[in-house]
């Protein structure tokens, strides 16, 4: 039963996003010249004015007016020992998989922790096995008809009750852009302790709230194997790095041998795991399917491609091809002789981390996420090879590089960046 307390503030949020909503303050404005018929002449200034300064904020450029915030909460009163974590969801598993890790590992560290999530991912039966309970919310996209303050309220209200609900003493969000509704969120409750882990810097022109960053009490910064670029916006919250952060450790992926028969891969075959998205594996001209038939033209080669669980599935025939639609396919690194991938943050630094010769077809377009120059390190460490203009001639010599390198494995000797993390953020509680 929703308490009374929950019901006014309930209310209070509602009242507030009608007070501050585009139409009523727009409306405000003719209603004002109306009662006071000399405020009229000068609606030729104030109403296009308004309607700027209205579509700043709503791009993020411009602060809105005050989010609500109840003056008389207690921010001491009735706290548990709960963290609730927000990771969205990308193209991939990136901000999932990082968040994941960290709260396994910060339920070693503390063993008595509740670990909540709260997230736009669709993929939540993926936290049974770690015991995590989660709050589900679709991406403004999924619904019809929707606008994005439409669904800012609604995320409000949702992550509300969550912190209602679960009266959690942190939260924990991992993405690039933080959402209004979950700002207003977070601001209405002073005592939770608030992070914001972000992979790379803040960059001026990009479309991040410029209040954002001010909300969160710690940001962290996972390293790369590039350097991190400076930050372009000031702000007065304490920051930390980390190494990158992966899920498994070595010594909880699967054995060679039980890989490989989970997988139905001949024993004595040379695997290799192709992981690019670069074209439909049907079109016989897209990369993949390039990449692909050079690979099975060699003999007692066997490719196992990666198929991602919110992407749509192959349909695909083709002998001596795998499909692998799991998560986390690093459970099956251990049966692969070589890799292809792209050169994207996560996949990079799992096949680093475990030491699989990769070759890497980088995205050239990605903007502030420079493929290139992190998949070089790869040729620096010798471990792989970068292959920048691909073409059937080119994918085929390079296919004939890697695979002299099948069995070379050389694993570094590099603990997950989310174990000495968990360590910290458990000893901020």
């Amino acid at each position: 039963m929703v308490s009374r307390e929950a019901k006014i503030q309930r209310l209070e949020r509602e009242l507030h996003r009608i007070r501050t909503s585009p139409s009523l303050r727009l409306g405000s404005i003719i209603t004002d010249a109306m009662r006071r018929p000399w405020l009229a002449p000068f609606l030729i200034i104030t109403l296009p004015w308004n309607i700027v300064m209205i579509g700043l904020e709503m791009l993020g450029k411009k602060a809105p007016k005050a989010a609500f915030e109840r003056v008389t909460q207690d921010p001491t009163v009735d706290i548990r020992n709960c963290v609730v974590m927000f990771p969205t969801n990308g193209v991939g598993f990136g901000h999932f998989t990082r968040m994941l890790a960290l709260a396994k590992q910060m339920k070693k560290a503390d063993s008595e922790l509740e670990i909540i999530f709260f997230t736009t991912m669709p993929t939540l039966h993926l936290l049974k096995p770690y015991g995590i309970p989660a709050h589900h919310i679709s991406g403004s996209p999924y619904f019809d008809e929707m606008s994005t303050a439409e669904w800012n309220g609604l995320l409000e209200e949702e992550l509300a009750l969550c912190f209602e609900a679960h009266r959690p003493k942190q939260f924990v969000f991992d993405g690039a852009f933080p959402y209004r509704g979950m700002l207003r969120a977070i601001k209405a409750n002073p005592q939770i302790d608030k992070i914001w882990m972000r992979r790379g810097t803040f960059r001026r022109g990009k479309t991040i709230p410029v209040d954002s960053v001010n909300h969160f009490d710690l940001i962290i910064h996972p390293d790369d194997s590039i350097p991190r670029l400076p930050s372009e916006i000031e702000h007065n919250v304490p920051t930390t790095n980390c190494p990158p952060i992966t899920l498994l450790e070595a010594n909880e992926q699967m054995s060679r041998g039980l890989a490989r028969r989970r997988l139905e891969l001949p024993l004595d075959a040379v695997v290799a795991y192709v992981q690019i998205g670069a074209g439909e594996i049907n079109d016989i001209n897209s990369e993949v399917r390039i990449t692909v038939d050079a690979l099975v033209r060699r003999e007692n080669v066997h490719v196992v491609l990666g198929e991602s669980m919110i992407g749509s599935r192959f349909e695909i025939d083709l002998p001596k091809v795998h499909l692998l639609r799991d998560y986390p396919n690093t459970l099956y690194f251990k049966a692969f002789d070589i890799t292809v991938q792209a050169g994207g943050y996560n996949s990079f630094h799992e096949v680093r981390k475990f030491g699989l010769p990769t070759l890497f077809y980088p995205n050239l377009f990605t903007g502030m996420d420079d493929q290139l120059a992190r998949c070089k390190v790869a040729e620096k460490e010798g471990w792989g090879y970068v292959l920048e203009e691909r073409s059937a001639e080119n994918i085929e010599s390079a296919i004939g590089d890697i695979l002299e390198k099948a069995g070379e494995s050389t694993p570094l000797d590099e603990e997950s960046g989310s174990i000495p993390l968990a360590q910290q953020l458990v000893s901020r509680q």
